[in-house]
């Protein structure tokens, strides 16, 4: 293995990161909760438009610097879209062919945009397949499965290093609660999860991790009864979260409280969201709006005061024929109608109705 490539690919990689500012941190207001300080963070605005960003860059250090990328190595994923995204853009960086492996529901706006980074979509008919197949893939071709399900928790720093958890406090800071009481975020490897509570935890802070699952993804499950071997059928309908079986890098030890949000919610919470700053994001945003939405609403509700940090994961744009269509919505049999109704009244009266 050339040395002297994999050090020239690790400047790239550092330049990009160098030439990128921080996420914005957003805040939302929720006016019957005076009291309490919602805030996205908003990774919409990576150069690949996703929280993924954040992952596929340490990903392909972590490979680079185990050995495990050499010079013309192919790159194959399992991945449902955004993370494949940010993999094919860092590849074609370094002049590697990349292929992701994916289900056939993927939406069409995140198959063009790893097409437009120079990657290759290759498809399967269930989710439970991609890892098998990238795994093959991978072997065929000698190159490097890079597998975000088992290395997502290791390949951050979960001490700082700018991580996204160092990040957000530090945005913080200044805020009238610079401490948050709670963060809340999706698992989908698990990777950002284990991140933030580590940080917490590693930190001292009294601030709290909760995690937002969608249907049928295993997780919630999971957290609850600590089988390691349940799963469930079919993908989550919520890219990017939620999963059908228990992944290496979903840590449950580092997080204090999960919510089951229905895909339903999630959707209704996207459209609630953009009528409250303006700004289409995807459905784990909605999931985590959600979540954070009725904690802040069960603060209220005691009295408490405080902060909590939530994340924007992707742009909406890349779910405009899903998501945002209401053909697409009918399809899959979810009605976002009572649930854009109570979210929007938990809003208006910080009293949260479970679905």
């Amino acid at each position: 293995m050339s040395r002297a490539w994999v050090r020239e690919s690790i400047h790239r990689i550092e330049r990009d990161f160098q030439r990128s500012a921080d996420t914005h941190l957003v805040p939302v207001e929720l006016v019957a909760m005076p009291g309490v300080r919602l805030y996205l963070k908003d990774e919409s605005t990576h150069p690949t438009g996703s929280l993924k960003h954040r992952l596929a860059r340490s990903l392909f250090l972590y490979g680079l610097c185990n050995g495990w990328i050499a010079e013309g190595s192919t790159v194959v994923e399992a991945s449902s879209g955004s993370t494949a995204v940010s993999e094919a853009y860092f590849a074609r960086m370094l002049g590697l062919p990349f292929v992701a492996v994916m289900p056939r529901g993927t939406s069409p706006a995140k198959i063009a945009q790893i097409e437009f980074y120079g990657g290759r979509c290759h498809f399967v008919d269930q989710a439970g397949e991609v890892y098998a197949e990238a795994e093959r893939l991978a072997r065929e071709r000698r190159g490097h499965y890079m597998d975000q399900f088992t290395y997502a928790e290791r390949a951050t720093d979960w001490r700082g290093n700018n991580n996204i958890a160092e990040s957000i406090f530090a945005q913080m800071r200044a805020e009238p609660h610079p401490e948050p009481r709670w963060i809340v975020v999706g698992a989908g490897t698990g990777g950002t999860s284990a991140t933030i509570g580590r940080y917490l935890r590693f930190q001292g802070t009294a601030t709290r991790l909760a995690v937002v699952d969608p249907e049928r993804s295993v997780f919630c499950d999971y957290y609850a009864n600590g089988d390691p071997t349940v799963t469930a059928e079919g993908g989550s309908d919520v890219e990017g979260i939620g999963r059908p079986r228990v992944e290496p890098s979903f840590v449950p030890g580092v997080i204090d409280r999960m919510i089951r949000v229905p895909n339903a919610a999630s959707y209704a919470a996207m459209r609630v969201l953009e009528r409250l700053v303006g700004r289409r994001y995807g459905g784990s945003t909605g999931t985590n709006f959600c979540g954070a939405l009725e904690i802040a609403c069960e603060m209220a509700a005691r009295g408490e005061a405080g902060a909590i940090v939530t994340l924007a994961c992707d742009a909406g744009d890349r779910y405009l024929d899903t998501y945002y269509s209401d053909a697409w919505l009918a399809a899959g049999g979810y009605d976002v109608a009572p649930h854009v109704e109570r979210i929007e009244r938990a809003c208006a009266t910080g009293r949260w109705t479970p679905a």
